[in-house]
């Protein structure tokens, strides 16, 4: 790359000059900033369990570190963690998964951004949820893609409009990015519009990506449908899933990636160029996550169910302010149209005169405008802190 006069980036590739950071860690910065100015601040900005893996996983890290280990794995994880990550996910969803489908990577992004590299070729288009999870704009415009930004629609449980969802079908789309229980809304999409999807999927050839992480963080009791485990749709569907939510190890950086053996030989192969292989103790830690008791993680959902009630009640109790309650993860999404300020005036005063840090909706796309993300998953006492300066901030308005 020649570069310009002066160190300006204008002659850096397109496919990254869209790039922007991502919500929670710019806000997290500022309110790190903050508090290193001595202001005390409740963090409800990052999405990630207050918990830590338990004790039994935590020990079986540590004893494949003290084992050695820690060396070379295969690019596609250990054979034993895509036994039980097959055997696992398939039976949660009911549908059959073979190891051979199964592609682990250090977190989740790896197993969006290259299926899309694997499949989308420039000037294709991938329709995506607005608001939703920044990476999916992110990697669509590396891959050289076009993202068609499709709403979702607090009066429909935060799920696709689906007229907005059909009339932005064209010949050029290529990938229906879905994620349910959704970041940022805590919507589940309901079984009769993953029919009407996995319709337009099956009739256009299209190809669906399906952000499960939260698929088990659910508060009607079980699984969060799985558009994978519709009739026909396991063939052009890659299911995306990890534990960093359910077993709380997010700085483990471990998920994967379900799909069609052919696909998953591609995505290998760039995985394999990219990033070599995802650290082996975390595998062993993993197995143990899945083949050991279970318990955890339904005390955790019921944890989060309390948490997501009080804030709900907290958030509807203050002028101006109304909050649906979501059905999963652990996120709400409060209307904030009431209190006549821009999502992000809003947030960026929340923080600096309430010294509470949360996401204004803008952060996940322009559909976002009018609401705030709060993630209640820390702990009762810091919630209730929380809504008790939020309310006073708005009294002050």
């Amino acid at each position: 790359m020649d570069p310009s006069p002066g160190g300006t980036t204008s002659h850096l590739a397109q496919r990254v000059q869209h790039l922007r950071p991502e919500g929670a860690y710019h806000v997290l910065a500022q309110a790190q900033a903050l508090e290193a100015q001595g202001r005390d601040v409740i963090h409800l900005e990052v999405g990630e369990p207050d918990l830590l893996a338990t004790d039994a996983v935590r020990e079986a890290g540590i004893e494949a570190l003290r084992a050695g280990r820690a060396r070379y794995n295969p690019p596609a994880g250990l054979g034993a963690l895509r036994e039980a990550i097959a055997e696992s996910a398939g039976r949660q969803r009911g549908i059959e998964v073979r190891p051979s489908q199964v592609l682990v990577s250090p977190g989740t992004k790896p197993n969006m951004l290259f299926p899309t590299m694997a499949l989308v070729e420039p000037g294709e288009e991938v329709i995506y949820p607005d608001p939703g999870f920044p990476t999916y704009a992110a990697v669509i415009g590396v891959a050289g893609g076009v993202g068609v930004p499709v709403p979702v629609r607090e009066a429909r449980g935060f799920s696709f409009d689906l007229e907005a969802f059909d009339a932005a079908l064209s010949p050029r789309t290529r990938m229906i990015i879905l994620n349910s229980p959704a970041n940022p809304t805590g919507g589940i999409i309901p079984p009769a519009d993953l029919e009407h999807i996995a319709d337009a999927a099956q009739r256009l050839g299209l190809w669906v990506m399906s952000d499960e992480i939260y698929a088990r963080i659910t508060f009607d009791g079980g699984l969060a449908p799985s558009i994978a485990s519709l009739p026909g749709m396991a063939s052009r569907t890659i299911v995306v899933d990890g534990f960093s939510k359910i077993y709380a190890m997010s700085g483990w950086r471990l998920g994967y990636g379900i799909m069609p053996e052919p696909l998953a030989e591609r995505v290998e192969l760039l995985m394999t160029h990219a990033f070599g292989c995802t650290a082996e103790f975390t595998q062993v830690a993993a197995i143990e996550a899945l083949r050991g008791p279970q318990d955890r993680v339904t005390a955790m959902v019921n944890e989060f169910r309390r948490r997501r009630d009080r804030v709900v009640a907290g958030l509807n109790a203050i002028p101006g302010i109304s909050c649906r309650e979501p059905r999963g993860a652990f996120y709400v999404f409060p209307n904030v149209t009431g209190l006549g300020l821009t999502t992000e005036e809003l947030a960026g005063r929340i923080l600096s005169e309430a010294g509470v840090a949360l996401l204004p909706g803008t952060a996940f796309g322009g559909h976002g405008e009018g609401y705030l993300r709060i993630s209640y998953a820390t702990s009762m006492e810091n919630l209730e802190r929380a809504l008790e300066r939020i309310e006073e901030f708005v009294r002050r308005l």
